[in-house]
């Protein structure tokens, strides 16, 4: 879920220092919440690590002092990382990487999903930091000693790990630098003549790293998933090996002087981006349990539609004297058009290497996971999954990615945004909304992920594959959340999950404007984040094939092969399986439900009930269910973004019902 990289030059340091700047620069699209270096320098491995983005960290007289040491006299060999936060917070360093154990200094890219389980049963290992890189070294340390090789405890360390892992290390006792990969997300260069070599976790990133520190151009390789390699430090050789124990490993490990670690950390203060408020427990109080049994014996009482299950109080449903609201009188089916349409569309460009030959976006939500087991498991594609990280995709949905990309060997490609800028426009936004509630002003509180758009394009130019699938449920439309905003359905005769219509843009924009007069908490500085999302989402056209499109979504078929293949994991706070990785979906769908009677769920079991996929009655039980308030999901959210849940979830429930209760 992070960037690691590194160098090492065994002849020539001249242009290293910029090498690795440009490597810190552009390796920090991958985490921006903490940042770290570790580098050989005669008898020490000397380690510099920070909680602050790498731009940052390059800028600090601690960081020069460290250049001076360790880089800019050959030979040279270096690793970095620049972290997206997942197991442990950055306040505490011990959690940043490098992460130093057992003698070894490692950088590790991913999420280990069993970290507990191997915790458990290596009672022997001695657990410090929450960072599943821990449990990663010191078990290739502990293996190491039982094999009586180092590269013999990697390989039997990472046939033990479930998750991604995409590793560089530094073992004291050897003159080399290991690197292992599960999933295939290292790309590397080696120089013989000159003794030199890289690596990085994308083969943009490495590129043009090297491009812009006026390096040659040398040929990218990548690291295979499932294998690793070793380098010598005294010469920049390579040698691979596979992780599988099956197969035999020829790689001859060099002993050198028996290195001690020094570790630094670069004395800084995170930025808070508001008071932290108070700490809740995830189990709801009373009044909170009164409201919910109040709200829900009244949301109970509404008129349904009698085909499918949307209440009276969804914007334009229009019930007619018959009790039919307007998507079943006026239903289309979607038709799919086949998986042969679909392999006839990619035979052209199917790649006839190893090289990736599609993108496909992955949230870490059941249909983007089960579309990526389809693509390469069904359609015998070699994907690119991509994940773009704005600060509320949740440690679920996190390590429900990981699993899919180390078990399937994909490339894992996470762009993340300033987490601690966008939850801080998140936080000012949803504070100027609690002083003046307003349902059509919902959608804003999600504006910053809609740059999602932007980075699949960009992605699937540096990356040079030919087409974006997607994973999206057309069944999963939410109309009526510029219903809400005042005006009807005209722009959404089609199927399209995307499209409003000039009228219907105009009535958006103008809606929004007398809001943000209205209410001048809006104007904030997320405004040009808001406005660039807008055009991303609404009226910049955006280029992809659906596999769903063009094969029948299964929900029975999709959870099944998740759990049952990938071990996938569920919520703890709802038996259902739908939007557990969507940090923000409890918290909005909440608003809905109390206020109006209703949320998503209700829209999307009902296009299922006029699909044919579902019993009207079977939909109305699990949308009572989807219904329940994910008070835990609630709490995580609140938390996150720094505003008070109680006070909140007051506000919200105090909010003028669309419904007599």
């Amino acid at each position: 879920m992070c960037g690691i990289f590194g160098v090492v030059a065994a002849r020539d340091a001249s242009k290293t220092e910029a090498l690795l700047g440009a490597l810190f620069r552009l390796s920090e699209s991958r985490g921006k919440e903490a940042s770290g270096i570790a580098g050989i320098a005669g008898d020490t491995i000397q380690v510099l690590k920070s909680p602050v983005p790498s731009t940052e960290l390059l800028r600090t007289k601690t960081y020069a002092s460290y250049v001076d040491r360790v880089v800019q006299r050959a030979p040279v060999a270096v690793i970095g990382h620049s972290r997206l936060v997942t197991n442990g917070a950055q306040t505490d360093q011990a959690n940043n990487q490098p992460v130093c154990v057992d003698n070894i200094a490692g950088v590790h890219n991913g999420i280990i999903v069993n970290e507990d389980k191997l915790w458990g049963d290596h009672p022997a290992l001695t657990r410090t930091h929450e960072v599943d890189t821990e449990v990663l070294l010191r078990l290739v340390r502990h293996c190491a000693i039982q094999q009586g090789s180092f590269i013999g405890g990697v390989r039997d360390a990472l046939s033990r790990v479930a998750g991604v892992a995409n590793v560089a290390m530094f073992a004291s006792e050897l003159d080399q630098l290991t690197i292992a990969t599960n999933n295939g997300s290292i790309y590397y260069c080696v120089d013989a003549a000159t003794r030199f070599f890289a690596f990085a976790s994308e083969e943009y990133i490495l590129a043009t790293a090297l491009a812009k520190t006026g390096l040659p151009a040398l040929r990218m390789q990548h690291l295979a998933a499932g294998t690793g390699l070793v380098v010598d430090l005294g010469t920049a050789m390579v040698q691979t090996f596979p992780l599988a124990l099956s197969q035999p490993s020829r790689v001859t490990e060099r002993n050198g002087v028996h290195r001690t670690l020094d570790v630094r950390e670069l004395a800084s203060v995170v930025k808070m981006s508001s008071r932290p408020p108070a700490i809740h427990s995830d189990t709801p109080p009373a009044w909170f349990r009164e409201a919910e049994d109040r709200n829900r014996e009244a949301v109970a009482r509404l008129r349904r539609c009698v085909r499918c299950v949307q209440p009276e109080t969804i914007p334009f449903v229009g019930l007619d004297g018959e009790g039919l609201c307007i998507d079943c009188r006026n239903y289309q089916p979607i038709v799919q058009k086949g998986r042969e349409a679909l392999e006839e569309i990619l035979a052209p460009h199917r790649s006839r290497t190893s090289r990736a030959d599609v993108l496909v976006p992955l949230s870490g939500g059941r249909d983007s996971c089960f579309a990526l087991h389809y693509i390469k498991r069904v359609l015998g594609l070699n994907p690119i999954a991509y994940t773009y990280d704005w600060g509320m995709v949740t440690d679920l949905a996190r390590r429900n990615a990981s699993r899919l990309c180390s078990a399937l060997g994909v490339e894992h490609i996470i762009v993340s945004a300033d987490i601690t800028k966008k939850r801080e426009y998140i936080r000012k936004n949803v504070e100027a909304w609690l002083r003046r509630p307003d349902l059509g002003i919902i959608p804003l509180f999600m504006a910053g992920d809609k740059q999602f758009f932007h980075h699949a394009q960009q992605l699937q130019q540096r990356t040079g594959v030919s087409f974006q699938i997607w994973g999206n449920n057309r069944l999963e439309r939410s109309d009526f959340k510029t219903g809400f905003c005042g005006f009807d359905r005209e722009g959404y005769k089609d199927n399209s999950l995307f499209h409003l219509g000039l009228k219907n843009n105009l009535k958006y924009v103008g809606y929004y404007a007398s809001a943000f007069a209205r209410n001048p908490g809006y104007v904030n500085a997320s405004i040009p984040d808001t406005l660039f999302s807008y055009f991303l989402y609404f009226l910049k056209k955006n280029t992809y094939l659906d596999l769903y499109d063009f094969v029948p979504w299964d929900e029975d078929q999709i959870v099944t092969t998740l759990i049952g293949e990938y071990d996938w994991e569920v919520a703890p706070d709802t038996k259902s399986t739908w939007r557990i990785g969507d940090g923000t979906a409890a918290f909005y769908n909440y608003i809905y439900w109390t206020a109006a009677g209703f949320s998503e769920s209700d829209t999307f079991r009902s296009g299922q009930v006029r699909d044919g996929s579902m019993s009207r009655a079977k939909a109305q039980s699990i949308v009572d269910e989807e219904n329940r308030p994910r008070y835990a999901s609630l709490n995580w959210y609140c938390r996150t973004i720094g505003i008070d849940l109680e006070r909140t979830l007051r506000v919200i429930n105090e909010i003028p019902k669309l419904y007599p209760v």
